[in-house]
């Protein structure tokens, strides 16, 4: 049956409190349009609500993924599709897409992007999560510094417990910048706390400028450190980001044409 709309104002303001209530906004945004459209190309009534309810289901998914997105709290947007991967040779593109489809999420893996500044390490990091806030994933960034303070401040107000159980609704985080600055005694033992309890429970993606043997210098307790790297690295992935910084590299690039 060919689909006609002509729907009267009083029939148009009922219809649209029904899908008000129903909270089918697209169908309001719409409707009208998808109807003309219909009855021009003599489609029946099925297809015109079948029509309808993909754009519905469509603008939903991505509204959620938008929510999801900017909960997640990224410090920029960063797509792995943007990544240049010829300024870094030796990285293995295929296994960080392969990475991106999320089975590291399911099976709680970590993955761990070591190397010098300036790599893309964070554009990585981002883009995986990224990936994953489109696979319908809970995804959370926290930088290294601002999570342990955050943590502190936690305890100090004694809500660490809550702080953590939070962190454990989501099924990654990301942690960047692990090495920049070394941490208090108290951090450390903040910093141990909330990555095991982490362990086997939440994804998690950290990017660091040190290598292991390094750690300690960071944690400041090497029995510590050694007890965190055994429950990080516990089936992960170790990606090593091998080069000359991008910022290095520019700058020298722009001194050369200005001489």
């Amino acid at each position: 049956m060919p689909v006609r709309v002509a729907v009267s104002s009083p029939e148009q303001s009922l219809l649209e409190g029904y899908l008000k209530q129903l909270r089918l906004t697209t169908f309001i945004q719409n409707y009208a349009a998808f109807g003309q459209d219909a009855a021009r190309e003599n489609r029946s009534c099925e297809q015109y609500l079948l029509a309808l309810a993909k754009q519905e289901t469509a603008q939903r998914e991505l509204n959620s993924q938008r929510q999801r997105i900017k909960g997640a709290r990224f410090p920029v947007i960063k797509e792995l599709a943007d990544f240049d991967f010829s300024a870094v040779p030796q990285l293995n593109k295929q296994r960080l897409l392969e990475l991106a489809r999320g089975e590291y999420i399911a099976q709680v893996e970590p993955i761990i992007l070591v190397g010098n500044p300036g790599l893309g390490k964070t554009h990585i990091a981002v883009g995986l999560g990224m990936a994953a806030c489109r696979q319908r994933e809970r995804v959370r960034f926290y930088n290294a510094a601002s999570l342990v303070n955050e943590l502190i401040l936690a305890q100090e107000e004694t809500r660490l417990e809550k702080f953590i159980a939070t962190a454990l609704r989501h099924r990654l985080i990301v942690l960047d910048e692990l090495g920049f600055i070394p941490f208090s005694a108290v951090g450390a033992q903040l910093v141990f706390q909330f990555v095991s309890a982490l362990y086997e429970r939440v994804a998690i993606i950290i990017t660091t400028n040190l290598k292991f043997a390094d750690w300690p210098q960071i944690f400041g307790d090497e029995r510590l450190t050694l007890a965190l790297l055994d429950r990080l690295t516990h089936r992960a992935h170790i990606i090593e980001f091998v080069g000359e910084s991008y910022r290095f590299r520019q700058r020298m690039q722009r001194e050369q044409g200005e001489g």
